[in-house]
Formats: C-alpha cells, structure tokens, sequence
C-alpha cells in the first residue's frame, strides 16, 4: 500500500515537471516572436494584402514587394533618426508615403490603382476617425478633471 501512495507522488511529480517544461518553452517561444517584424517581413505582410486585395500577378507582386521594402527601410532610417523633430519625421513620412504611390501607379494597371487609391483613403478616413474620438474623449476626461 504504500509502494502505491510513494508510486503515485513520484508520478504526479513527473507529470508536473512534464507540464512546468513545455509551458516554459512555449512561453519562451513566443516571447522570441514578439520582437518587431524585420523590414523584409513587414514588406512580405503589406504585399500580400495588397496581392490579395488587387488581384497581382506574380510579376506584380515581384515589383510591389521590392518598393515596399525600399520604403520600409527608409522609414525605419526615419524613424530612427533622433536628430529629426516629430514635425519632420512626418514630413518625411508623407513624403515616403507619396513616393510608395507614385511607384505603385507604374506598377499597377488602371483599375488596380483606383481600388487600391479607394482602399488607401478609406483605411485615411477610418484612421482620423480614431484620432478624433481619441481627441474628444481625452478632451472630456481633461475637462471633469479641472476644478
């Protein structure tokens, strides 16, 4: 009898040692994807929406993926330069912006970019919204915190 109770905590012990390990490299795993994309993965994941979104052809998606790195990795560059005021850092942000468009109109037929320039001013839209309900509702806590 008590062969089975010694049997019994030894197991349950194993079984607890088992789980206490994987649970920690599981958890170790995913704190590693964590991290920021890198600039190639980044461009992969906006080229694939845009493929998906358009209908590219692998021609297409070929030429897409190789601007949106470019501009990715400039944007990065100024986003890290800390020498840049935050009111330059978005110049320069818009200016890489115009530039992605101007390069996806060579690449893109007609149709392709108008839904992909619609698609661009909804996702604009959608991002102002935000912003101005963020503005009045930080407006609001700021007001019934005044005396």
């Amino acid at each position: 009898m008590k062969f089975i109770v010694v049997y019994k905590k030894l197991l349950l012990l194993f079984f607890l040692a088992a789980f206490t390990t994987t649970s920690f490299a599981q958890a170790k795993d995913s704190s590693a994807n964590r991290g920021r994309w890198t600039a190639e993965g980044r461009a992969d994941k906006i080229t694939d929406k845009i493929s998906h979104k358009l209908g590219l052809n692998k021609e297409q998606e070929k030429k897409i993926y190789v601007i949106n790195e470019d501009i990715v990795r400039r944007m990065d560059a100024v986003k890290n330069n800390t020498a840049l005021t935050k009111k330059d850092r978005m110049t320069q942000f818009k200016a890489l912006d115009s530039e992605r468009s101007q390069r996806f109109k060579t690449v893109f037929t007609a149709a392709q970019y108008k839904k992909w320039n619609d698609w661009e001013m909804t996702k604009k839209e959608h991002l102002e919204q935000k912003m101005e309900k963020k503005r009045v509702k930080k407006e609001n806590r700021d007001a019934t915190q005044q005396p």
